[in-house]
């Protein structure tokens, strides 16, 4: 992790209590099941995503909720808005990284995902919108060693 820390002391928040999905209906096995809200957070907070600054997850920090995944299965379209714990975060751009890479490996290549900073949480909002969601910036990065390290680091082994 980082040394020389941005937010020292950030608000761990307990875990909201998780809804439960309603829809039981079974399809034939050739059908692909819809991907709602809830399964896109399920991916990214059952995934203990680790804040790169701290031992605690996006969750934990209220960096990503529920409330902040926006999908449309129809189009193929996947946003999510994150939060980072201070308005000048230096790690904003690798947590927004992380949540990209999770999504990428998770879901089927059709979805377009869409990474944003919430409207008003981050100094250089803008620029972090156009860098996380610049295809061939985004592509660059995960070149860069050091980058896939520190991403590797945030995003626990999958087993």
């Amino acid at each position: 992790m980082v040394s020389g820390l941005i937010n020292e002391n950030p608000i761990i928040y307990p875990k909201k209590e998780r809804r439960l999905r309603t829809d039981t209906s079974i399809t034939d096995e050739l059908t692909p099941e819809p991907i709602d809200q809830l399964e896109i957070f399920d991916i990214l907070s059952s995934s203990n995503i680790k804040d790169p600054e701290h031992p605690n997850t996006l969750e934990d920090l209220r960096v990503v909720t529920e409330d902040s995944v926006e999908v449309d299965d129809e189009n193929s379209y996947v946003r999510v808005t994150f939060t980072p714990t201070v308005e000048h975060c230096s790690m904003a751009t690798v947590i927004g990284l992380c949540v990209r890479v999770k999504l990428l490996r998770s879901l089927p290549s059709r979805y377009k995902i869409d990474i944003r900073v919430a409207p008003g949480s981050h100094a250089t909002e803008d620029a972090l919108n156009k860098q996380l969601n610049d295809k061939e910036r985004v592509a660059a990065a995960l070149e860069n060693p050091n980058l896939v390290e520190m991403v590797d680091e945030c995003l626990p082994s999958e087993e």
